[in-house]
């Protein structure tokens, strides 16, 4: 029994565990980089997260962090991306992909952005990141891109409030539908919406009876877009006999077209 004893105990410290060597972060960044290449981004990211744990060199930690993110980027992963994106910020705020970092979340939200029916979260997140971006940077390389995506997120957030104005009328909850088209006028009237904006309240306040009112948003729409279809909706609005002047010019067009037709058969006969 004590031969037993004694034998247990030392195989029991032969057993004693030892951590093996430590994994080398350069080939852990090169598995990343050739799976990065063939597209297969899911593995890339895991090896870069691999060596940036491994990695000594901060500048190649953060190297190796930005790479993972974009490669979570890359198959769509957009949670896990901006959290690895967020820690990348707090753990190496002076490393020179910082502003690439920026702009990556701002992207991120900015592809996540779907039709004005759907979640506003996006839109909004989206332009609050590339606001801070084009304050924060202005001068770099992705402000150009981010100008122009600040551009569709304008026009897209003037959408929403169509969209959402056009759904009061509907229900006809006119205060909160002409709070809304009014944000149009006041914030986003370099969008394509503005017309229709201004012709829906002209619509509006004839229909409640402030016709001062409608006149006043009928003039703003006159003297900029007086070629405009929602001008002349807006025209039909204020003057009800204006389709009947509208078929009857119409009807003398045709029996002119007609007059004419009949003449030139007449000569060729």
């Amino acid at each position: 029994s004590l031969f037993l004893i004694f034998s247990c105990s030392n195989s029991k410290k032969e057993a004693v565990y030892e951590p093996s060597n430590k994994l080398n972060p350069y080939d852990l960044y090169k598995e990343g980089l050739d799976a990065f290449e063939i597209n297969d981004y899911f593995f890339a990211s895991k090896k870069f997260s691999e060596a940036e744990l491994n990695f000594e060199n901060i500048e190649l930690a953060a190297k190796a962090s930005i790479m993972s993110s974009y490669s979570l980027y890359g198959i769509s992963f957009y949670d896990r991306a901006l959290e690895n994106l967020e820690r990348f910020l707090r753990t190496y705020p002076a490393d020179k992909n910082i502003i690439y970092a920026h702009y990556l979340i701002a992207i991120i939200f900015f592809e996540q952005i779907e039709d004005e029916k759907k979640d506003l979260n996006p839109l909004t997140e989206a332009n609050r990141k590339i606001d801070f971006f084009l304050k924060k940077y202005p001068n770099s390389d992705y402000a150009i891109d981010l100008k122009f995506k600040k551009d569709l997120i304008i026009n897209q957030l003037a959408a929403k409030e169509l969209f959402v104005a056009k759904y009061y009328i509907s229900t006809q909850k006119w205060i909160p539908a002409i709070n809304r088209l009014k944000v149009i006028v006041s914030d986003y009237n370099k969008t394509i919406f503005i017309e229709e904006a201004l012709h829906r309240l002209v619509e509006i306040y004839f229909h409640i009876g402030l016709e001062n009112e409608a006149n006043k948003y009928a003039k703003i729409l006159g003297y900029n877009y007086n070629s405009s279809e929602w001008f002349k909706e807006s025209y039909r609005v204020l003057n009800k006999d204006y389709d009947f002047k509208l078929k009857r010019n119409k009807n003398k067009t045709n029996k002119k077209e007609q007059n004419l037709l009949k003449r030139i058969g007449e000569i060729l006969k």
